[in-house]
């Protein structure tokens, strides 16, 4: 990851917030300079008040302290304020960019890519970025301006002990040095362990029900604690390497402070340091060592705040191989079109294709099948109409046009879908139908709910419409989701539909009354169904058998019937036992 480009996002985040981001500049400048003051306080009242034993002075002194003291409270409330602030709207712009840039993200990503793992870098790999901005890095900085403006005063008060502190400070600085990209690689490496314990989590609970059914509980377990295990002896190694950091750096700063007090002390034995100018330089000595010790505290939170930024930029930067068109109003969908495949080449593993040369012609509201064993291609057809896929050469073209200059919105407002997973939302009946057509009203929905042979189910819930369902629809059986999930695509309306087994999960009287539904769906509609089930297709006009990636045959079931090897071994197998 190229520090450049990582600076120059962190611009693009806190430049919204500038003002607010200055305001706490402002403040952190003005709380360090309050507590310089403090030393400057402190030589006042020693040298003119203390040692001469003038009270006066000394109240004026304790005065200064005092409105020092206030103005440093004033300044850290709005410092911690804003930089807080800061870190969590930051965190919440990073959350939203990266959930953006996800959904834009085709099938191929996540095919190779563990959705834990992906909420892992928007939610805990934000957090600590939220507390990097709100907090650490503010104490980095002001512990530098403070250090800074120490070593400034200390000058001041004493040219040969400033020089002393200086020959100390890169002694000091040397375990940063060469201890803080160590600690980095660790941080990131930690929170990609991490990662893989929300991967793991994520599978398991969402398949719950099949490890339970296989018993597999104690052996999930095992490989979680097996996770666990990875992720504590990196974070043990990475706390190990910060404590020893720490550790050093308060130990040289120490020894250091110790050395210079001393020096200091004989100083003022020979007249060449006043009481107060020793005091005052003691108090900026301690204040920059402070500063170094803070900064070597925060210097882990910074390091593992930079591994979670290479993490969420590096998402951020993964681009989409499906390249969007320029043409987002296409009247390619004014009515039920023409659907052309031509000499398609394509595999999931470019080096194994599937396609090597797939053409086929779909007439304007034609209903075709496609029919064949797994593996066959079916599916891969509707991803490649769909663009979730690219083919390396070939093209597909609706209604004369070449897909690939649409934008992916406009090519997919004209198809819709109803997968044999039938997808249900955890939210209501209602947004579940309506979520091809959020601006669908009450009646729509309800009428795509009596085509679809839902609405008998849907008002015997509790909450009728508005029954809201679990995780994945598990408090519905497969065949009412698979009728939700028809109703959405009739709710939608588009001129292509594509149905991936769509009665699968429906038993003979649903499918029934659905398959009456569909055929009214299809009559106005370029319909391409995928069946395994002979018996849903029989009426389709037109059935394309296909294996390994080729068109074996096209014709109608009589037809096919006599002349195909293949389907007539369908047949025989299903519709005739």
């Amino acid at each position: 990851m190229q520090s450049t480009s990582l600076v120059s996002w962190y611009k693009q985040l806190i430049m919204p917030y500038r003002y607010q981001a200055l305001i706490a500049i402002i403040a952190l400048f003005i709380g360090s300079g309050g507590w310089l003051a403090l030393g400057q306080g402190l030589k006042y009242g020693i040298d003119s008040g203390f040692i001469n034993g003038d009270t006066q002075v000394l109240g004026y002194a304790g005065i200064g302290l005092a409105v020092s003291i206030l103005i440093i409270s004033i300044a850290t409330y709005w410092r911690f304020y804003y930089m807080t602030w800061l870190g969590e709207k930051v965190s919440a712009d990073i959350r939203t960019q990266v959930y953006q840039h996800m959904l834009t993200l085709g099938p191929s990503f996540y095919a190779n890519t563990r959705t834990g793992e992906v909420i892992s870098r928007f939610t805990s790999d934000t957090s600590v970025l939220q507390t990097v901005i709100g907090s650490s890095l503010s104490m980095a900085i002001r512990s530098a301006v403070t250090f800074i403006g120490a070593l400034i005063l200390m000058l001041t008060a004493s040219i040969q002990l400033t020089v002393a502190v200086l020959i100390s400070v890169p002694f000091i600085l040397l375990p940063i040095r060469f201890l803080a990209p160590k600690l980095r690689k660790l941080a990131r490496s930690s929170q990609d362990r991490v990662a893989d314990l929300g991967a793991h989590i994520d599978q398991s609970i969402h398949e719950i029900a099949t490890v339970q059914a296989y018993n597999a509980e104690s052996r999930e377990n095992t490989v979680f604690q097996a996770k666990v295990s990875d992720a504590l002896t990196t974070a043990v190694s990475r706390i190990k390497l910060r404590a020893w950091l720490i550790a050093l750096i308060m130990g040289l700063s120490m020894g250091s402070m110790v050395m210079i007090g001393w020096f200091g002390i004989s100083e003022v034995i020979n007249n060449r340091l006043s009481v107060g100018e020793l005091t005052a330089f003691l108090f900026y000595a301690v204040v920059a060592g402070g500063s170094i010790a803070t900064i070597s505290e925060v210097v882990g939170d910074i390091q593992r705040g930079a591994g979670a930024s290479d993490r969420l930029h590096e998402l951020l930067l993964t681009e989409n191989p499906i390249k969007e068109g320029s043409n987002d109003q296409p009247s390619i969908f004014n009515q039920a079109p023409t659907i052309e495949f031509s000499n398609i080449k394509f595999g999931y593993d470019p080096k194994n294709p599937l396609f090597n040369d797939f053409s086929l012609s779909i007439k304007a509201g034609e209903q075709v099948a496609l029919v064949g064993p797994s593996g066959s291609g079916k599916t891969t057809v509707f991803n490649l109409l769909l663009r979730f896929w690219q083919p390396s050469s070939g093209t597909i073209q609706i209604n004369g046009e070449d897909i690939q200059h649409l934008t992916l919105r406009a090519l997919r407002q004209g198809i819709a879908v109803v997968d044999q997973s039938a997808v249900v939302f955890a939210d209501t009946i209602i947004n579940n139908i309506r979520y091809s057509n959020p601006n669908a009203t009450l009646e729509q929905v309800k009428n795509a709910a009596k085509q679809a042979y839902a609405d008998e189910f849907i008002v015997k819930l509790p909450n009728g419409y508005d029954t809201f369902l679990g995780e994945r629809g598990v408090n519905l059986s497969g065949g009412q989701r698979q009728r939700i999930a028809i109703a959405r695509a009739i709710l939608a309306d588009s001129p292509v539909l594509l149905l991936d087994e769509a009665t699968s999960a429906l038993d003979a009287e649903s499918e029934s009354h659905i398959q009456t539904a569909l055929r009214s769906l299809m009559e106005s509609r370029t319909t391409l169904v995928i069946a395994h089930r002979l018996a849903t297709v029989k009426d389709v006009d037109k059935i394309v058998v296909m294996e390994n990636g080729k068109i074996q045959d096209i014709g109608s079931h009589e037809s096919l019937v006599k002349t195909s090897k293949i389907y007539k071994k369908y047949t025989e197998l299903q519709l005739l036992k």
